[in-house]
């Protein structure tokens, strides 16, 4: 993507209502007025609150939106001229149950209250697999230890990725921390009962992998 390109969206970004860009400071700062504030302030509404972290271009969190009309989706990324697209499109669709939060998903716990969220889609994240890029690593210990602060006790986290890695890895903490795992499979194309939401779904990456015969993982988690 050219410069310029960019630059447009993130112009656009700033006109569109569906998106919220804080500044770090702001974040920080514990100045962030939607904090807690989700529902009534975003979304005006009291339905459930569902985040995807990572969420790219946007496509699982306005497919999810299409679909589940009385669910909130917030899509989070740090890279607001991918999101761009998601949220134009939710736009035009008017899709008013689907936003964007552009800001770092290590600052969840400053963005969100205590048992502010309800589940928590986590789509085709970086493995980070190298060691020394493991603090990155979306389902490591301090990352997990944020999302059982900002859901509600019975909330669910959704794990969706092409890489044995990382599912492997997320497999393994989760059984040494003794989490509940309700769901987990190496190939959910390829299972029975795997839910509609993650095969019903395909994003434009998750296709190309599927016509390369590259298996899908998934994991379905509770904290206890």
């Amino acid at each position: 993507m050219g410069s310029k390109n960019k630059l447009k969206r993130f112009r656009d970004n700033e006109t569109f209502s569906n998106v919220v860009q804080p500044s770090r400071e702001e974040v920080l700062g514990n100045s962030l007025k939607l904090k807690g504030n989700w529902r009534k302030e975003f979304f005006k509404n009291e339905n459930p609150l569902v985040l995807e972290l990572g969420c790219g271009k946007g496509e699982y969190s306005v497919n999810l939106a299409k679909t589940n009309p009385d669910v909130n989706f917030l899509g989070i990324d740090i890279k607001g001229a991918r999101f761009w697209k998601g949220a134009k499109t939710a736009l035009e669709k008017r899709l008013h149950n689907v936003g964007f939060l552009r800001t770092q998903i290590e600052l969840v716990d400053h963005v969100f209250d205590e048992n502010e969220v309800d589940e928590i889609w986590i789509t085709f994240p970086d493995p980070q697999i190298k060691y020394k890029r493991t603090k990155h690593r979306l389902t490591n210990q301090d990352f997990l230890r944020k999302y059982k602060k900002i859901l509600k006790p019975s909330g669910v986290v959704h794990l969706k990725t092409d890489s044995e890695f990382m599912h492997g890895y997320t497999l393994g903490l989760l059984h040494g921390l003794e989490e509940e795992i309700e769901y987990a499979h190496h190939d959910v194309y390829g299972s029975q009962g795997a839910p509609e939401a993650v095969t019903n779904i395909k994003t434009f990456y998750e296709q190309q992998y599927l016509e390369i015969g590259k298996k899908i993982t998934y994991i379905r988690f509770k904290f206890r």
